[in-house]
């Protein structure tokens, strides 16, 4: 699957874990940054390129990243098209039903709540889930148009 990869300072360890992991099961994954600690950067500078490469190409997903993600995913839910679900560290069926009723496009991860341990299960689920479809299309179709 291609996967288009972002986050700002918060989430650049992580980010450069998770991309390794991504790329080891054979997705193929695009860094669209940060590249270096920058404690004064900006998340839109790293998550808006990597939402519109989503936005571009429906077969694809994103994965961003921030201290809590939520700023990340206001960013990302500015670009048309996309769809991104936030998620730090609660139960995971939140991810199953960001996929299954929402057909969320980008998984936003709050890194400053979440651990290394458990974020392979969560990304895991989330690449898997399927969108259900069904009364769920007519809601997506009113978001993306």
């Amino acid at each position: 699957m291609k996967i288009h990869i972002a986050t700002d300072h918060a989430g650049l360890e992580l980010k450069n874990i998770i991309r390794d992991y991504l790329i080891n099961k054979g997705h193929d994954v695009t860094d669209h940054g940060a590249h270096k600690y920058d404690a004064l950067d900006d998340y839109p500078d790293f998550i808006f390129p990597c939402a519109h490469a989503v936005a571009a190409d429906p077969e694809s997903r994103g994965i961003i990243l921030g201290g809590s993600g939520q700023g990340e995913a206001m960013a990302a839910n500015r670009v048309k098209g996309c769809r991104a679900a936030v998620f730090y560290n609660g139960p995971a069926e939140i991810v199953k039903l960001s996929r299954e009723h929402n057909n969320a496009n980008i998984l936003s991860l709050g890194t400053r709540f979440i651990s290394e341990d458990k974020i392979y299960d969560v990304i895991e689920l989330w690449l898997e889930e399927p969108f259900e479809g069904g009364r769920h299309i007519r809601r997506i179709e009113k978001l993306d148009n």
